[in-house]
């Protein structure tokens, strides 16, 4: 009785490693960013990060970049969530290719997903912020 609940408790940790290690890999998975900011294809350009967060945080940056650019007078740039969510659904195409390492292929994902991961990764930080 006392092997089986043994190999029992083994199998529970063993899930738990497997989960964790996905969402670490997850976490650090290659990803390039692919940006059309216009209609004209002359225009494309792309960006690799080290994980999904770090490509995400590009995204900010580009945007902050175009603020800067706009305004560029001005000591301090701010914006909120749902300006560049408009920035975002402005450019004619913004997606990304996310490493996959169970099938060693490239994973496509679009404006919604980036956005969806935008939303986590600044909420994340200003639950980190406030604390």
């Amino acid at each position: 009785m006392q092997f089986v609940v043994i190999v029992l408790i083994l199998e529970k940790m063993k899930h738990s490693f497997i989960i964790i290690l996905r969402i670490i890999f997850a976490l650090q998975s290659h990803t390039i960013l692919l940006v059309q900011p216009t209609k004209r294809p002359e225009g494309r350009t792309y960006a690799d990060y080290e994980s999904v967060n770090e490509c995400m945080e590009g995204v900010c940056k580009m945007y902050e970049e175009h603020l800067k650019r706009m305004n560029p007078n001005s000591p301090s740039i701010t914006y909120d969530i749902s300006q560049l969510f408009d920035f975002i659904d402005d450019l004619a195409d913004l997606s990304c290719l996310v490493y996959r390492a169970d099938t060693q292929t490239y994973q496509p994902y679009n404006k919604d997903w980036i956005k969806e991961k935008i939303y986590v990764l600044l909420r994340r930080q200003a639950q980190q912020a406030a604390k």
